[in-house]
């Protein structure tokens, strides 16, 4: 039998490069999804937005306070950002932490961000109690989660170059090599690409770039 040791150092390095590559990543929704529930005679109205800016979700909430204006209770939270940097719950006048923070604590567990989700209540006439509201609304979002497709995306850079025609061959050549998407091209006397690449593969490809004679690169 054959056994092979690593360094500490190789393992350091390894180590790192896995945090760096999932450091790009995240996982989000790919569409819109709604769900209701139902706890005694309370009906949870919920739903879940993929979303990008807080105008976004600015919006989806205006909707639904128009559409269930009659609910007792509007409640949500979202996560923005690839490691969910920016964040917010809101009980809507639900007991303290009993609403937006079940809702933000589904988000956190399953690592979602870039996510709005919203439950809509109507009260029946039954107190739930405060355990009793954790569990309603902590179902209601995992319920919602679960009609959802979960993607994986990245966080990418974009850059353009731009080249003399002479250069044509060299850029290709970088291009096809390293895969980045094309988001524009323009080829004339003076050619011009934008470049997007995932954040890991960004500075291998921009040291590449800059090293092609007469080529202007800048991140954008």
């Amino acid at each position: 039998m054959l056994v092979a040791f690593a360094s500490s150092a190789c393992l350091r390095l390894l180590s790192n490069q896995i945090i760096d590559v999932a450091a790009d990543s995240f996982k989000t929704i790919a569409h819109a999804a709604e769900t209701t529930y139902r706890q005694l005679s309370s009906k949870f109205l919920t739903y879940a937005y993929p979303v990008e800016t807080e105008a976004e979700i600015k919006e989806h909430l205006d909707a639904l306070r128009k559409r269930w204006y009659d609910a007792t209770h509007h409640c949500y939270a979202w996560r923005l950002g690839p490691h969910g940097e920016q964040f917010r719950a809101n009980d809507d006048g639900e007991p303290s932490s009993t609403a937006g923070k079940p809702i933000l604590g589904q988000l956190l567990s399953q690592e979602i961000t870039n996510c709005l989700v919203v439950v809509v209540r109507y009260f029946g006439g039954t107190k739930l109690g405060v355990p009793g509201l954790i569990a309603a609304y902590k179902e209601s979002t995992a319920q919602v989660l679960a009609e959802c497709e979960i993607i994986e995306k990245t966080v990418d850079v974009v850059m353009r170059v731009e080249f003399s025609y002479i250069a044509m061959n060299d850029i290709m050549r970088i291009v096809k090599d390293m895969q980045p998407r094309i988001v524009e091209q323009v080829f004339d006397n003076l050619c011009t690409m934008t470049l997007s690449i995932r954040e890991s593969e960004s500075e291998q490809l921009l040291g590449r770039l800059e090293k092609v004679e007469g080529a202007t690169v800048e991140v954008i």
